[in-house]
């Protein structure tokens, strides 16, 4: 006896929608953007987590220059920590925007019918 959804589902094939290609340096601009704004996510983040640290508790308070150094420190981990990610943030966000610069691409008339 055969299922009849499994012999449906065998007739029906999903093909992801054709992207219209893009040039290197958008795609470099899209890129870096992305990569950016994970950069500054993260900073915030490390931020966020640090002000949840009571700053008064122990023999030594904080001071300015301990205040920044952690800054500093926290721009270069979060400069660091999404190299390590696979498939993170940027990669998502850099997938978004390429999916308007290409919709864009196609409702706007291309600059070479133009002439």
């Amino acid at each position: 006896m055969t299922d009849p959804i499994r012999s449906r589902a065998s007739l029906v094939t999903v093909n992801p929608p054709a992207e219209r290609p893009i040039d290197p340096a958008t795609d470099r601009k899209l890129r870096d953007t992305a990569k950016q704004l994970e950069g500054l996510f993260v900073q915030q983040m490390f931020k966020a987590m640090r002000e949840t640290v009571p700053q008064q508790e122990g023999i030594v308070s904080a001071n300015a220059g301990e205040d920044m150094f952690t800054g500093l420190m926290d721009q270069h981990l979060a400069a660091e920590t999404p190299s390590q990610w696979q498939g993170g943030l940027a990669e998502s966000v850099y997938r978004q925007l390429r999916g308007q610069v290409t919709a864009a691409a196609l409702q706007s008339p291309s600059s070479s019918t133009d002439r």
